[in-house]
């Protein structure tokens, strides 16, 4: 699958209610944090392009970035990421803490196989 850019709020909900496992990467187009979490969360999806991936710009979409803030109850911050399966964040994480390895740990550890 293609790393796909979220813009809508009806698709974020078809997303939930359809994929079993999938991340979702929030980011900003001016902060040099999120640009190098976007670069790791990049070779993620390079690696594994199976795996659903989606991202949005907060800057772009401010309204479906505190949507999806309020959907799971979890506090928007940017850059961020999450790995929902079965429509529950599993795994969550923010700023520098985002890098590749752990987010290949954290899917790994929900028992999702990885497939390249």
């Amino acid at each position: 699958m293609v790393l796909q850019k979220l813009e809508q709020q009806r698709d974020f909900d078809s997303i939930v209610k359809s994929n079993q496992s999938f991340l979702l990467f929030k980011h900003s187009l001016t902060c040099p944090i999120s640009r190098e979490a976007f670069r790791e969360f990049h070779q993620f999806t390079s690696s594994y392009p199976k795996f659903s991936a989606y991202y949005l710009t907060v800057q772009e979409n401010r309204p479906l970035s505190n949507y999806i803030a309020d959907f799971f109850s979890i506090k928007h911050e940017s850059p961020q990421i999450f790995y929902v399966q079965d429509g529950k964040v599993k795994w969550h994480m923010s700023h520098w803490n985002i890098r590749r390895e752990e987010i290949e740990k954290a899917i790994q550890n929900s028992g999702v196989p990885l497939i390249k």
